[in-house]
């Protein structure tokens, strides 16, 4: 009679590798909240940076446009500047016609071009330095001499002086009050003449020739 077959053992089967006792255990996947937690960190960096870059890029427009405006009212004040000759020149020419001529078509035409001319200029920001009896001041005044009058104050105005958009291209040149006056000159007596002191003393009139 053939033997029974044995059963085969289950202590004896393979031990599939890695579950044998005490062996590692592989890492598995991130949990949600840290793949969240790493994208809002990411989220936040990314953002801090496009502002940043925003700051920096509205700063760099800022100083772009203000370098931009102050090189045209720096040109406009060069050019400003030069046309103040001619603005004197036109109103000495005019402060020096006599009133007969003031009537002359020609004259009342001069003085016409004048007024556009100051029109103009006034249209572009040109300014007149208020100078004629105030206090000195030395951003906007420029002393040529002290004369007689109120201490500290303008006295007269030499040149008149300009301002563009609130800029200097010219001081106004005045004289300054606070010289002492001038002393007055002493009387001194007149000295006789040698006849009259012959006749005092004498007592004698000196014959007439």
């Amino acid at each position: 009679m053939p033997e029974r077959p044995s059963t085969p053992d289950p202590s004896d089967a393979p031990t599939p590798p890695g579950s044998e006792q005490g062996a590692p255990e592989s890492s598995g996947p991130e949990s949600p909240q840290a793949q969240i937690d790493a994208l809002t960190e990411r989220a936040e960096r990314l953002l801090a940076n496009w502002q940043r870059a925003q700051a920096d890029l509205s700063n760099y427009r800022t100083q772009v446009e203000r370098e931009r405006s102050e090189a045209a009212v720096a040109a406009r004040a060069t050019l400003a500047a030069d046309l103040l000759a001619v603005l004197d020149d036109l109103e000495r020419a005019m402060y020096v016609v006599s009133p007969e001529l003031r009537t002359l078509t020609w004259v009342d035409g001069i003085w016409l071009i004048l007024r556009k001319f100051e029109a103009i200029l006034k249209a572009h920001g040109l300014e007149e330095v208020d100078a004629q009896d105030q206090p000195f001041d030395p951003l906007v005044h420029q002393a040529i001499a002290q004369v007689e009058g109120a201490e500290g104050k303008v006295v007269s105005v030499v040149q008149k002086g300009y301002t563009l958009q609130k800029r200097l291209i010219r001081p106004a040149m005045v004289t300054v009050g606070g010289a002492p006056p001038a002393p007055a000159a002493e009387e001194t007596p007149e000295a006789a003449p040698p006849d009259a002191e012959r006749e005092v003393e004498g007592g004698e009139t000196p014959p007439q020739a």
